[in-house]
């Protein structure tokens, strides 16, 4: 965003004059506590004081843009206008936006370009990145003047509308490469995924022309262009058969197979080693991937003697969720649900639902006689429980519905506010803000697993989706998604989305 206000300065170099109100005594010493403690907030003590003390001080809220006044110690929500109220009161002009640092003017109306306010955030910024490990990795990027001068004379601007096309583009099938396509269609519309490569922030460590990442922002690059020609995805299929040799050859391949292999490849090109060495912990990589995709799984096994539990929490990538049909026993468990149970399946009165699936997944297990551990308590083995749950929630939510192909099966899954948290024994209504998801891409798949095919439903705006299948794209209904019998679903945290 600061650099968007930059090149704006550079095209227009009269900038606000409101800030000089601001610019008195140790008004640069200011600043940068400020970015310091409530913007950029580099070390653990100051990302807990962050936590603590933004909060908005008329509503209490967390989230709505919190902005700080640069005049005072106030912070107010943005979306519901209390910084607003405060800046009219006290005629205090200027605040900051605590997620992204930039100063807005209330007499402009407007997020404004000072050149030692520029300075002074970069510089702070680059501070913090060194203190979490970051360094130099996600540089900013800096228009050349061949840039400034080629926009001098194209003043237009490209705008996104409501009946914006920008980002819909098909993919030439190869010989059975659907399975490839379907998880690309998905990937490239992951509103923080998509941020992060239009906005050129890899940089790139590898020393030869076989990282994937770089792919991937090629591929964002076109896909973003306008363009709306199908595009031809060789080389990205050459590096998945370089880097995934179960993968490589044109036999019908697995979506969800295909999708945590190229995570894999993204997460261990991202830290610039071929081989993954200096990422085989994925669980404390700071890398884009794992930041978007990556959640906790934390496993608890319960002693049925001294009832003693020893915990395990392991990085995920997605959720695999049995559904009716499957090898296991399978029954509805959401309040106040009246199915039946025959032969193992369930057959409510309405269909299965998401949450069905996930309260099944975190409902204490009985191991069994015949899988027996060694307490750490009683130091015996004894039989045990074993209950799974998400200690830590990721912000792209995947879930891969393992349905047997014998059986036609339907889910019901809401494209809107589909929450979900740790523990599902909670009410849903206690759920925070935080935990609210929506629906953005369902992977659907039609036929057997050697000669089925692969269609994607991508939602390009709040309500509007289209179907990918392949080289053509058309118009889809929420019906139409929601009446699709899902093999993937991905959902995005709604405060993270920015659309």
């Amino acid at each position: 965003m600061l650099k968007c206000i930059e090149l704006d300065e550079k095209l227009n170099p009269a900038g606000c004059s409101h800030v000089n109100g601001f610019k008195v005594d140790n008004w640069k010493q200011n600043l940068r506590v400020i970015y310091q403690c409530f913007v950029w907030s580099g070390s653990v003590e100051t990302r807990k004081r962050k936590a603590k003390s933004c909060i908005c001080h008329l509503c209490g809220a967390h989230l709505n843009r919190l902005h700080s006044c640069l005049h005072c110690v106030f912070f107010g929500c943005f979306s519901k206008k209390h910084i607003h109220e405060h800046a009219k009161n006290k005629r205090h002009n200027l605040a900051i936006d605590l997620l992204y640092g930039g100063i807005y003017c209330f007499v402009c109306q407007d997020y404004i370009y000072d050149k030692d306010m520029e300075q002074i955030a970069k510089e702070e910024q680059r501070k913090a990145w060194k203190l979490q490990g970051i360094g130099e990795k996600y540089s900013m990027w800096e228009p050349t003047k061949r840039e400034l001068e080629l926009l001098r004379h194209n003043p237009k601007r490209r705008k996104i509308t409501a009946n914006c096309t920008i980002g819909l583009r098909g993919l030439i099938n190869l010989g059975n490469t659907c399975f490839m396509n379907c998880i690309v269609q998905a990937l490239t519309h992951t509103p923080l995924l998509r941020d992060f490569f239009l906005s050129d922030r890899h940089k790139c460590e590898m020393q030869s022309n076989s990282c994937l990442v770089c792919e991937m922002s090629q591929l964002f690059q076109e896909f973003y262009s306008g363009h709306r020609s199908p595009h031809i995805p060789f080389r990205l299929l050459h590096l998945v058969w370089t880097h995934a040799r179960h993968l490589a050859g044109y036999e019908q391949q697995d979506a969800h197979e295909f999708l945590i292999a190229a995570l894999d490849v993204l997460h261990r090109h991202c830290k610039g080693d071929d081989n993954g060495k200096k990422a085989n912990n994925p669980n404390h990589c700071s890398c884009i991937i794992d930041q978007i995709f990556t959640g906790g799984l934390q496993s608890d096994v319960t002693c049925q003697v001294c009832h003693g539990v020893s915990t395990t929490i392991d990085p995920f990538w997605d959720i695999s969720l049995d559904l009716p049909g499957s090898s296991t026993p399978f029954w509805p468990l959401s309040p106040g649900s009246d199915g039946s149970v025959v032969n193992g399946d369930s057959h409510p009165s309405g269909a299965t639902t998401l949450t069905d699936c996930l309260r099944r997944f975190t409902r204490p297990e009985h191991l069994g006689s015949s899988a027996k551990i060694k307490c750490s308590g009683c130091h015996s083995y004894q039989e045990s429980t074993k209950q799974l749950t998400m200690k830590r929630l990721p912000i792209v939510a995947c879930f891969h519905l393992k349905v047997n192909l014998r059986f036609r099966h339907h889910i019901a899954y809401s494209d809107k506010e589909s929450r979900m948290n740790g523990q599902y024994q909670q009410p849903v209504d206690s759920l925070n803000n935080d935990n609210k998801y929506s629906l953005f891409a369902v992977v659907n798949h039609q036929g057997t697993l050697e000669s089925g095919h692969y269609t994607t439903f991508i939602r390009q705006h709040k309500d509007q989706w289209f179907k990918c299948d392949d080289a053509i794209i058309t118009k889809a209904s929420i019906k139409d998604v929601l009446d699709s019998e899902g093999y993937l679903l991905f959902y995005h945290k709604q405060f993270l989305e920015y659309e």
